[in-house]
């Protein structure tokens, strides 16, 4: 049987049911105050998935949606749900209007909720790249026309951006003001773990990367 399949891709009620046994395993917690309370009062014959905090907390009305990235979203919670898997599983990844075909939403909702989710998916934090045994590939590019300068030959009139690429793990690109080693080491250094072994052209800027004490 299909994953999508599932009655929480399909029903409202168990897309609540489920979100709240991943979030909620042991019982209900109050998105404003913290509160942990399985007798927190039950107003679900109101509006699905709707609860209260108990009288000796703070008393506000809430739903698992709070407090994440499907909260006052304008898409019933299973075709969310639908989404999340679809973006989460295609080793291609996902485009909006392909979102917007499958779920049969707009556009513009599919391109606000790829979004959304996307933003739940990105790291918190940026930790260094690379580390002993990992290679690392830098190598700059130029895209698009910089306003402030003329049109001309060669790339002075383009906008620059540096890439690294670790093989078979995460990518970062940085638009950067020129290729001058002054403006792309410290960038790669604050990103970079110093056991990475480097992969790039011949461009002197990268000579004194490993160099530090």
């Amino acid at each position: 049987m299909s994953v999508l399949s599932k009655p929480y891709f399909h029903n409202e009620e168990a897309a609540f049911e489920h979100l709240e046994s991943v979030l909620w395993p042991d019982a209900p917690i109050c998105p404003h105050c913290g509160c942990i309370n399985a007798r927190h009062y039950d107003l679900r014959k109101t509006r699905i998935g709707l609860r209260k905090c108990c009288e000796r907390a703070c008393r506000k009305q809430f739903t698992v949606r709070v407090g994440t990235v499907f909260e006052s979203a304008h898409i019933p919670l299973h075709k969310t749900l639908q989404a999340v898997y679809l973006m989460t599983s295609s080793k291609e990844g996902v485009s909006a209007h392909q979102i917007h075909r499958i779920l049969g939403v707009t556009y513009k909702t599919a391109w606000f909720l790829c979004h959304r989710i996307r933003e739940a998916l990105r790291a918190g934090n940026l930790a260094q790249m690379g580390g002993a045994g990992s290679i690392v590939e830098i190598d700059e590019t130029f895209i698009g026309r910089n306003p402030d300068m003329p049109i001309q030959r060669g790339t002075n009139h383009k906008h620059v951006v540096l890439t690294l690429v670790e093989r078979g793990g995460s990518v970062r690109s940085f638009h950067v003001d020129s290729v001058k080693k002054d403006d792309v080491l410290p960038i790669i250094r604050a990103n970079l773990g110093r056991e990475s072994h480097v992969m790039t052209d011949e461009a002197k800027r990268y000579a004194e990367l490993g160099l530090e004490a």
